[in-house]
């Protein structure tokens, strides 16, 4: 078992620079062997073949040979040429050599035998001529036209591989697909050393490609089918199955953009690099709070992706402005990136390649798309939810906070389970609701999961003002939480209650206070009555004193014999005779 594994790690492998070929053969082609590239006409064949060659050019510095066999060298050039690949250039800088081979039965038959020698030869000098290390045959198909001996023809292809392996170059060979086996020859899929099945199909009127790994000796590799686009940038290939779940974690807090909502979570947000879902009825504002998590993220200085699937920029941002979002400043400088187009352009494939494309170009710290319920118009529930599984695992690898919004209907089925079946994938969910009243609608907003962190489980009522999105403290009545008019005339009823209350304060206080006067007013008198007993004890004091005075005053002198005169009475005059 240790051999076997010593073996699998130390297979040389290629790398195509193709996006997503290199992560689903677990690092590329096997080097210096052959690997046959089949499939039906249009699923893209030449151009995996030629996009193997420049990328190995240009990322690998790995010079190549492009031998074709339908195509001349100036067809191809042009061909390939929207997808950014000179390969005149390339071809002036000595890195690239295309022979085109015009394949002849005069030619390569001689004296009644198959002879692919001279193909040797032309091949080999193109290969020596630039020391290439890459090959692609296109295709094998021509090659082999017009010969009905099939014992020469495998002998034949046996020996061109065989060949191609002594060479030690690392070539691909395209094959057209055959009745009933993956080659019209049947044979090159068994000496290929890697075999790779391109499939081009329609599906409700949409075109989509799969790629699968038939077989890949020596090494392990994806063996599902996985969807592939060919772009302006070339080809790219999506795993349908999920990444590892091994990505780095955060335990920054963001806002949501809407206050009273940061406070129904415990730390005041949303963890960064989470992903976020909001579910909810038509017209219960699931735009409205996904543009004002836009808008938070762009106040940070954060670049921001927001996908629309339902209205065009102006339409988004003439509506957020009537409720206090302006976003165009933020578009303006380069922080916000509106993408919208209807689901039914593209197929999922083309939509998820578009977002990683975007996600590349723009670097995003937040990426929005509403609604992602528009989705299961270009394919099946389980299609939608494989994408979605993968662009969730995509944005959490690269540590982008995502938002999505989702249309749930049905008056009577459980609202709060989206269709897609993301809602189990999601870190956070919200739900937006009605809450209907007599003879009105409003608006409820509950979080029914936050992984990582408490949170409120109230149903909160919400307003879109001119201003943006306010939640409305709850309020309690008799019978639980009450909204809308209910909660108006509730709140009119406390505050007449308020009043009344206030009022009896005010009368009490009054009371109060007429009391504390009837009181000090009693008190004065009752001072004054005080002073005036007071001062006639003080002044019948005084008169007592001055008679005691006296008296003492009269006994001392009579004690002296000179008893003092009566008072009114003079002494007696002397008589005269």
């Amino acid at each position: 078992m240790s051999t076997l594994s010593h073996s699998l790690a130390a297979l040389a492998k290629a790398p195509t620079g193709i996006e997503g070929l290199d992560e689903v053969t677990e690092g590329g082609l096997p080097r210096g062997r052959p690997t046959l590239i089949c499939g039906t006409a249009g699923c893209g064949k030449t151009l995996m073949g030629i996009e193997f060659l420049v990328r190995g050019i240009q990322e690998f510095d790995e010079p190549g040979v492009l031998m074709a066999f339908e195509e001349t060298a100036e067809e191809l050039a042009s061909n390939v040429t929207s997808l950014g690949f000179d390969l005149k250039q390339l071809q002036a800088d000595k890195k690239l050599r295309v022979d085109h081979v015009h394949v002849d039965r005069s030619e390569i038959e001689e004296t009644g035998e198959y002879d692919l020698e001279g193909l040797f030869i032309r091949l080999g000098y193109a290969i020596d001529s630039i020391g290439a290390k890459r090959v692609v045959l296109d295709t094998i198909e021509s090659l082999f036209s017009g010969f009905t001996n099939q014992a020469i023809l495998r002998s034949e292809i046996r020996r061109l591989f065989r060949w191609l392996k002594d060479k030690g170059v690392t070539t691909v060979i395209t094959a057209e697909r055959g009745e009933g086996q993956l080659t019209r020859q049947g044979l090159e899929e068994y000496v290929s050393d890697c075999v790779i099945l391109l499939d081009n199909r329609v599906v409700n009127q949409i075109t989509t490609r799969r790629l699968r790994i038939v077989k890949y000796r020596g090494s392990t590799h994806g063996t599902n089918e996985y969807p592939y686009l060919i772009t302006e940038d070339g080809l790219s290939v999506l795993p349908v199955t999920s990444l590892k779940l091994t990505h780095e974690v955060s335990n920054e807090i963001v806002s949501t953009g809407v206050p009273g909502l940061d406070e129904m979570f415990t730390r005041g947000g949303l963890y960064r690099g989470s992903s976020a879902l909001i579910t909810g009825t038509a017209g219960t504002a699931k735009t409205t709070l996904a543009a004002a998590f836009a808008l938070e993220s762009c106040r940070r200085g954060e670049q921001c992706l927001f996908f629309a699937f339902e209205e065009s920029p102006q339409q988004l941002i003439r509506n957020m402005l009537s409720v206090g979002m302006d976003l165009r400043p933020y578009v303006e400088q380069g922080l916000l990136h509106i993408e919208a187009s209807r689901p039914t352009l593209n197929g999922l494939e083309q939509h998820l390649v578009t977002i990683h494309k975007l996600i590349g170009q723009y670097k995003p710290q937040t990426v929005i798309i509403d609604p992602i319920s528009n989705l299961v118009s270009v394919g099946s529930l389980v299609e939608v939810r494989g994408m979605l599984t993968r662009l969730i695992d995509y944005l959490k690898v690269k540590g982008i906070t995502a938002l999505f919004t989702a249309l749930v209907s049905g008056r009577n089925a459980n609202q709060e389970m989206t269709e897609e079946g993301v809602s189990s994938l999601v870190d956070v969910w919200l739900h937006v609701r009605d809450l209907e009243g007599i003879g009105e609608r409003n608006r409820g907003l509950s979080i029914l999961k936050a992984r990582g962190m408490a949170h409120s489980n109230q149903v909160r009522e919400f307003l879109v003002t001119s201003e943006g999105v306010r939640l409305l403290d709850v309020v309690l009545g008799p019978t639980g939480i009450i909204t809308g008019a209910s909660r108006h005339t509730q709140f009119l009823q406390e505050q007449a209650l308020a009043t009344a209350a206030q009022q009896e304060i005010e009368r009490r206080e009054r009371e109060l206070e007429r009391k504390r006067r009837v009181l000090e007013a009693t008190i004065a008198n009752l001072r004054t009555e005080f002073e005036s007993v007071e001062e006639e004890l003080r002044q019948t004091n005084q008169e007592e004193e001055q008679r005691r005075e006296d008296l003492s005053q009269g006994r001392r002198q009579i004690a002296k014999g000179n008893p003092a005169p009566l008072a009114g009475n003079s002494p007696a005059a002397p008589t005269h005779s």
